[in-house]
């Protein structure tokens, strides 16, 4: 393939070391050690660390919206395991032959129970809480770290040569079950961990890609990338931890995808190593009209065929400008109208999102302690403008966040355009702290599932995507069916229900749901939340839903493959599957 002219080849990022992870990442919840929601000994929510906005602060009205909310209490504390007990991890079953192969090829790899622990799973609700209360059954036998795409093959080579089963490994942070070991699978279990394969390996200036190494985590690649005044705009909730094999594996999407696009609109070429040899298209073009794009058989796999390596991708010069905003609707059926209508005229910003009432609620829960007492002021006069003077229910109204990218004067009139519709449907802007806010709880919110587990609340997300005459419908449906199961399913509390729109498209929209409840009474609560969950997502697909946005599907959701994409479309992949991996190398049971 003939090489364009690029930049030098970058200086490779030291990454995370291979023992690190264990001291950086929580071993039984989400994200870094010294990042965590606690009540302190005044009974004040505030959040740990340094690493964020929130880091230190005290969130003054949290306790009151949790005991509100679910009728928890800080006096009914569950205890997590502390540390990770090694004698309960099943023993790793590794024949020597393929060691002295390993170590052959100097490719490093560890047995060690916690390295093995920490890459059977990734941050579904049930995986989680057995990490707090238990041990999985099965989780991989051995660890490799190859550190370059060579390695890549040679490990594959070797599997095939043993006759062993390969799940790889990036940033782990699927919801989908997506890297939970199959119990039943007799075979030697690799987890292949990425992240050593790091590396920016080029940049293209000339035509605006960068060829990459599919370990790379979100962070670090747009750092990386920022150095040389670009970006890829490719921001998912989880870009601290997930990694670009991750996003191409899974069909992900960030929230600036309106200027950026999904990963398969950034995506110019795919390496992939399986059973059956290296897949890659032959040229690095826009576009190829030469039957059926390869890059979507890639796209969506979820480890089932192989292990993309490397990745080029579109990159966009650091915008100049960015500004948040924010506007407060009466109501979320108002809302959603004016995000149908700026999806219409093509006026998106690079990211709005729309909260419900309940989602403005535990938002503002999540409000610091205000230092200032004309700060204080101010929000009380903001409050009272907007709900005597405007004469706006605090208990309906619903808000939309707002983030604009680019050329600052093109922003300024970008701006005015979506405010301007925002008039129409009864919205009154409410200001750029509360955009950004908005924004930085992205970062953090994930962490509140972990204090919630301390005091017997369980919670969870999931999405789906929807056509626009079908969003009003879809959300008050799966709300209320999550309601009503709860309580046929002896739930003691009401549960929170609650959802928002993330992402427009020209005919539809991506919605995201939370929800969480109170379980002491409840023998068996995880059994309890995947039957509601399950019910919701029967719901979701019974209001023209689809079986997810961009979460994937791995072992959680692949019982309604066969309705999602008919017989016939199921038949198609797993003949490719097949072909590419006749002896199941890849056999973490995922999507088929």
């Amino acid at each position: 393939m003939p090489k364009p002219q690029r930049s030098p080849r970058l200086k490779p990022l030291q990454g995370v070391p291979r023992g690190r992870r264990q001291e950086l990442l929580k071993w039984n919840g989400w994200g870094y050690n010294d990042s965590k929601f606690i009540f302190n000994k005044k009974g004040q929510a505030e959040f740990t660390g340094k690493r964020y906005r929130l880091g230190g602060m005290v969130l003054p009205t949290f306790k009151e919206w949790m005991e509100k909310t679910f009728g928890a209490s800080l006096d009914h504390k569950t205890t997590s395991r502390a540390t990770l007990n090694v004698n309960d991890v099943p023993p790793s079953l590794v024949k020597e032959e393929f060691l002295q192969d390993l170590r052959a090829a100097k490719i490093s790899y560890s047995q060690d129970a916690e390295d093995r622990v920490f890459r059977a799973h990734g941050h579904c609700l049930h995986e989680i809480f057995i990490l707090r209360e238990g041990m999985f059954k099965r989780v991989p036998d051995i660890v490799v770290w190859p550190v370059c795409h060579e390695d890549v093959v040679k490990i594959v080579e070797l599997a095939c040569k043993h006759n062993l089963c390969i799940i790889p490994f990036g940033g782990g942070t699927s919801v989908s079950s997506a890297l939970e070991c199959p119990e039943e699978e007799k075979r030697t279990i690799v987890s292949l961990d990425t992240s050593q394969m790091n590396r920016i390996l080029w940049i293209d200036e000339k035509n605006l890609t960068a060829c990459v190494e599919a370990g790379i985590v979100g962070q670090d690649l747009e750092n990386q990338l920022a150095e040389s005044g670009f970006c890829t705009g490719h921001e998912p909730d989880s870009m601290e931890f997930s990694s670009l094999g991750g996003w191409v594996a899974t069909r992900a999407s960030g929230m600036k995808k309106t200027i950026y696009g999904n990963i398969e609109d950034m995506v110019i070429h795919i390496k992939m190593v399986t059973p059956r040899g290296i897949v890659e298209k032959n040229c690095q073009v826009p576009r190829m009209s030469t039957g059926p794009d390869i890059h979507h058989f890639i796209m969506g796999s979820e480890g089932t065929l192989g292990v993309v390596t490397e990745v080029t991708i579109k990159i966009r010069p650091v915008p100049e400008y960015q500004k948040y905003g924010s506007v407060v609707f009466p109501n979320f059926e108002r809302g959603v109208a004016c995000l149908r209508e700026v999806a219409k005229q093509r006026c998106a910003p690079a990211s709005i999102r729309l909260v419900d009432n309940a989602q403005f609620q535990f938002g503002h829960a999540l409000k610091p302690q205000v230092a200032s007492i004309f700060t204080s002021f101010l929000d009380g006069l903001k409050k009272f403008y907007i709900t005597k003077f405007k004469g706006f229910d605090p208990n309906i109204l619903c808000v939309a966040t707002l983030l604009f990218e680019g050329d600052r004067e093109k922003v300024l009139q970008h701006e005015k355009q979506v405010y301007d519709i925002a008039t129409k449907f009864g919205g009154l802007a409410a200001g750029e702290d509360n955009g950004q806010r908005g924004y930085m709880l992205t970062f953090v919110i994930a962490y509140l599932r972990d204090l919630g587990l301390d005091y017997y609340v369980i919670g969870e997300s999931f999405e789906t995507s929807v056509p626009w005459d079908r969003v009003l419908d879809l959300c008050r449906n799966v709300k209320e069916r999550i309601v009503r199961e709860c309580k046929e399913k002896g739930v003691q509390f009401a549960p929170l229900s609650t959802c928002r729109v993330t992402q427009t498209y020209d005919a539809g929209a991506c919605v995201y749901f939370y929800f969480a409840f109170n379980y002491r009474g409840i023998s068996d609560p995880i059994h309890v939340y995947e039957q509601i969950e399950r019910a919701a997502r029967e719901e979701i697909l019974a209001n023209g839903g689809s079986l997810s946005h961009h979460h994937g599907v791995g072992k959680l959701r692949k019982r309604w493959m066969k309705e999602s994409i008919s017989d016939v479309g199921l038949g198609m992949l797993r003949s490719v599957k097949e072909y590419v991996d006749p002896n199941n190398i890849f056999g973490n049971k995922n999507l088929l």
